[in-house]
């Protein structure tokens, strides 16, 4: 296998990874910008390790000369990410990372036509942001072609992740965000609450800005996507929650909850995550009214996307295809969650 590197391999979800593809056998090169950091995880595992930041990009083409593919694990990675995907298309290095960021989404489809003339993947949101719900719409798009709308939702619960909850901060401060007639619109945090049966009883569910209102258009052409999750509290509460959006807007408010975040967020045991799985569902419509659902149940979120590194790792070092910016149901095939430890099958009906 050629050489592959996870980048910003200190992170949470990462840590798991590097500890995952030891046990696996796998040699990921270790990098990061932290040298403390990193060197320590390199030396517990006997990994090779890098250090450099993504400031300059012919420092970030000199550490990448011999890596096929990175798996980008940096976040924030509305900062992180374009010059990673820069640095990868100058050097011919296959990229992928676990956003769920719409902005990183939608600048990567920017990228398509210079990725396939260069023969480099992108395929951003190789983690629970979004194989599971990716895969749900493109089987979804198979069962009912001439669908006009998309909804997904999910049922995760459970701890966050020090770099999942500072980067939902940046998310949420941005507004929520549905597709409507192919563009993306900002709504209300209270626009359509609806009742969404995840498999266990209705729970009354409210959208948030979920990377499929991007990918998903791109997977399956549709132009009406909105994602849910179960709501907070009541209707009511939701309405109090969205007054207090655009104080999220205010840098000294990010970095205070930010700071918050940091010294009381450690991230979920194993023990949490094995009690917590994730349960899906989304459903399609057509213009005459017809509807397709599907349900679908996985390991808990961050579990998800350990093993979407390691698959994404794996492939991207191996990789013979076309370059080109992908979804990962594109890139790795609409049933891949279905292979992954810990998940069901995708239930059309």
């Amino acid at each position: 296998m050629a050489k592959w590197m996870i980048y910003g391999a200190n992170g949470y979800s990462a840590r798991l990874a590097v500890q995952a593809a030891k046990e696996r056998g796998f040699q990921p090169v270790l990098a990061g910008r932290n040298r403390e950091k990193v060197e320590t995880i390199a030396q517990q595992t006997g990994l090779e390790a890098r250090v450099f930041s993504l400031d300059n990009t012919a420092d970030i083409i000199t550490n990448l000369r011999d890596i096929k593919a990175v798996i980008h694990c940096a976040g924030p990675f509305s900062a992180t990410a374009a010059p990673m995907m820069e640095a990868c298309l100058q050097n011919g290095t296959h990229y992928a990372d676990i956003t769920g960021e719409i902005p990183v989404f939608e600048h990567g489809k920017t990228l398509h036509e210079r990725a396939r003339e260069n023969n480099v993947v992108l395929c951003p949101g190789v983690g629970f942001d979004v194989i599971p719900t990716d895969c749900i719409a493109a089987c979804l798009k198979e069962a009912l072609p001439d669908a006009t709308e998309l909804n997904l939702a999910f049922n995760a619960g459970g701890t966050l992740s020090p770099g999942t909850a500072k980067t939902s901060v940046e998310i949420l401060a941005g507004g929520i965000k549905v597709r409507r007639n192919g563009e993306l619109v900002t709504v209300p945090r209270t626009w359509n609450i609806r009742d969404i049966d995840y498999g266990r009883g209705p729970r009354t569910s409210a959208v948030i800005p979920w990377g499929d209102v991007s990918t998903a258009a791109w997977t399956t052409g549709i132009k009406n996507i909105a994602v849910y999750i179960p709501a907070p509290g009541s209707r009511l509460a939701l309405k109090a929650t969205s007054l207090a959006t655009p104080l999220l807007k205010l840098k000294p408010v990010q970095q205070f909850l930010k700071k918050r975040i940091e010294k009381s967020i450690p991230g979920p045991t194993a023990e949490q995550r094995s009690a917590r799985k994730t349960l899906l569902w989304g459903e399609v419509i057509n213009a005459s009214g017809q509807r397709v659902e599907a349900r679908l149940q996985t390991a808990n979120g961050y579990d998800v996307t350990v093993a979407g590194i390691l698959a994404a790792g794996e492939m991207l070092a191996n990789y013979q295809g076309e370059g080109g910016y992908f979804t990962p149901s594109q890139l790795f095939g609409p049933k891949i969650i279905e292979s992954l430890p810990g998940s069901g099958t995708i239930e059309i009906r």
